[in-house]
């Protein structure tokens, strides 16, 4: 209603100005007769109200498509009325989520070729990386740990990149199972071996339950844990030489837990640690940092279902806790 009378107020304006002027040129005219004067008006404003209100009824529709916001882009195709504006609307919505489609149809296929190219261009760049490290080996110290020290940070580097493309088509890239926990951090402690030499951080497993096995992705996880597991080893480095991997239960639900003494994480860092990109007052120190890992470890998480816990003190060290519900702890069924 509010629309339609906005539409019509220079019209309903109009008509009480001719009106007016048609009753002030008969009165400056001599013309005595005021009853028929009122009269006439009066009907000349009942034959426009009966039309604004023909109007509004036939129309009704029409104004009440345009007050209401769409839910869906499939609503721009529906018929409103049979009606001249209502069918010029219909076909101009048309016309526009077509040329909406055809749009994102390019830009959908544009963002598929750049993504396959970064996949490939990863995978290609492991080559030259591994030839690299053979011939760091032949080399003398410490030149040849200088140089796996780079080409492992690189590798990090292409992972993560890797980690991000395939993102995009989780749901096309995973696959639940049984998996063990203490398995899995044994496979990422044994992998990260030099990278907890190099800083002089090393873990320590603390198991109160063995064998816990939890429904998850087993790749997808096991990317989560070594992340968690690398940060606590980057941010501990020259502060504290040991870091903690928990693994337990609580209230049913399996826990994965891994605890640093290291820097900390500032108060006012800890709501947006999980943003693309954010670095925070400690990745503007350590360079090394890209804003990625904690955001797609929380993005997968999510995904799988699992819940991310964190605690952070200044100075004394953080914990990450990877929440598995009772449904997904499969050690206490």
């Amino acid at each position: 209603m509010k629309l339609f009378i906005k539409d019509h107020q220079l019209l309903i304006g109009l008509q009480v100005v001719q009106f007016g002027l048609v009753f002030l040129i008969l009165w400056l005219d001599g013309y005595q007769d005021i009853r028929t004067v009122f009269y006439t008006i009066f009907l000349g404003l009942f034959l426009f109200s009966c039309y604004l209100v023909y109007r509004y009824v036939t129309h009704r529709a029409f104004y009440n498509r345009l007050e209401k916001p769409m839910e869906s882009l499939e609503e721009s195709l529906q018929q409103t009325e049979q009606a001249p504006i209502a069918e010029a609307l219909d076909q101009l919505l048309k016309s526009q989520y077509r040329l909406y489609e055809h749009r994102i149809g390019e830009t959908e296929a544009r963002k598929e070729e750049h993504m396959t190219f970064i996949d490939r261009w990863v995978h290609q760049m492991k080559t030259p990386l591994s030839v690299i490290e053979l011939t760091a080996q032949d080399l003398d110290e410490p030149e040849s740990s200088n140089i796996r020290e780079e080409t492992e940070r690189i590798k990090t580097g292409l992972s993560t990149v890797l980690y991000v493309a395939r993102l995009r088509t989780i749901e096309e890239d995973f696959r639940i199972k049984p998996v063990k926990l203490e398995d899995l951090v044994r496979d990422v402690n044994r992998d990260n071996k030099r990278f907890f030499i190099r800083n002089e951080v090393y873990p320590k497993l603390e198991n109160e339950r063995p064998a816990i096995t939890v429904e998850s992705d087993e790749k997808w996880l096991l990317f989560i844990i070594t992340q968690l597991i690398q940060n606590a080893v980057k941010y501990s480095a020259g502060i504290s030489g040991q870091m903690i991997i928990s693994l337990y239960e609580r209230d049913a639900s399996a826990i994965f837990e891994v605890t640093d003494f290291g820097v900390g994480i500032p108060e006012e860092d800890q709501n947006r640690i999980f943003s693309a990109f954010y670095t925070g007052e400690n990745g503007r120190k350590y360079r090394e940092s890209t804003g990625m890992g904690l955001f797609l470890v929380k993005e997968v998480t999510d995904y799988l279902g699992h819940k991310i816990e964190m605690e952070s003190f200044v100075g004394k060290g953080t914990t990450f806790r990877i929440v598995f519900s009772p449904a997904q702890n499969i050690t206490s069924m």
